[in-house]
């Protein structure tokens, strides 16, 4: 069975860049009928480093919702919490005892994370990789969908799952696969067109959130920073324009159209003539999202009946995936 496992962290609000280049992509994959999807928020990950404990359940309410809001339909695919399925943990233990210290110390998130302080980082950041090998070898996920910044921890999951498999000489754990989709993978701040776009950048004015209403996406698309040249016609010529490349894949990714036929239609044209078609498009596209997340907001209760719906279908696929690596290990039943 193709089985398809993706998640996020709730550590603040997500932004355009985790619609385009990702749930926006999770929604498509409802298409497909031959697959089975979960959809994870993974509250684990989100205490590796510093944290509000006052605000996580709350934050990770929102994620849910923003989930839903997007366009994950609970009836089509499982939306649940990672704390809630004890077998992430579980399992986390047994693939790091193989897990190999070299590898974890390569892992290059890690290194911008722990930056200089390396020895006084967490095991739990340090380990980060392990829980997310985890996370999908314990529903046997034969597919995940990653951004470039994961594609080195999912190899770890594949090389963890290789080195299970051999040491016990089973076929238990599939090798997942990649799948990065979509028109724009790399979103980059309105701020600086060389910098991704991140919930963790300290202006707010550098991305534009789910949850901003038609007034404040219109504000900042205003005030993103552009350079005076007109739009060429041909994306060559973007070429040493961060900035300029920025906006027209986030035109392009929102409408559903190339960069080449965006460049085409806005050819010659400043960016005083671009950005009000920009801010129609963004709202347009945007607006139902959030009058979504906060309708869903306005109800807690509800999104927490469709959570635990979800954790308990992830736990009845997690449950005996975990009995059966234990039993292949030799402990006690």
């Amino acid at each position: 069975m193709k089985r398809i496992l993706s998640g996020m962290q709730p550590t603040s609000q997500l932004h355009l860049g985790n619609y385009l280049g990702a749930l926006k992509n999770w929604v498509n994959f409802q298409e497909d009928k031959e697959a089975e999807r979960l959809y994870c928020v993974v509250d684990l990950h989100a205490i590796t480093q510093p944290y509000e404990p006052e605000t996580l359940a709350k934050a990770t309410r929102e994620i849910a919702a923003a989930y839903m809001a997007a366009g994950i339909d609970p009836k089509k695919s499982t939306i649940f919490v990672q704390s809630h399925v004890p077998q992430h943990s579980q399992l986390m233990w047994l693939l790091s005892t193989m897990a190999q210290m070299g590898k974890l110390e390569r892992m290059t998130q890690f290194k911008d994370k722990a930056g200089k302080n390396a020895e006084r980082a967490g095991l739990g950041l340090f380990a980060y990789p392990v829980l997310m090998a985890a996370d999908i070898l314990i529903y046997k996920a034969t597919h995940v969908p990653v951004g470039e910044d994961q594609k080195q921890h999912l190899e770890l999951a594949r090389d963890l799952a290789s080195t299970f498999n051999t040491r016990y000489g089973v076929d238990l754990f599939p090798q997942p696969e990649p799948v990065i989709a979509g028109p724009a993978p790399r979103v980059m701040s309105l701020r600086d067109g060389s910098k991704k776009m991140s919930k963790s950048d300290e202006s707010d004015m550098s991305r534009i959130n789910l949850i901003d209403d038609a007034d404040t996406i219109a504000k900042k698309i205003k005030k993103a920073k552009t350079d005076p040249e007109a739009l060429p016609d041909n994306l060559k010529a973007l070429d040493g324009r961060p900035e300029a490349l920025n906006l027209i894949t986030l035109y392009a990714a929102l409408a559903d159209q190339s960069k080449e036929s965006v460049l085409t239609q806005f050819a010659g044209k400043q960016f005083s003539e671009f950005k009000p078609a920009f801010i129609d498009l963004a709202v347009t596209r945007l607006s139902p999202i959030t009058a979504r997340m906060n309708e869903l907001l306005s109800d807690p209760a509800q999104i927490d009946a469709s959570l635990r719906e979800g954790g308990e279908k992830a736990r009845d696929i997690a449950a005996p995936v975990l009995q059966e690596t234990m039993k292949i290990m030799g402990f006690m039943p």
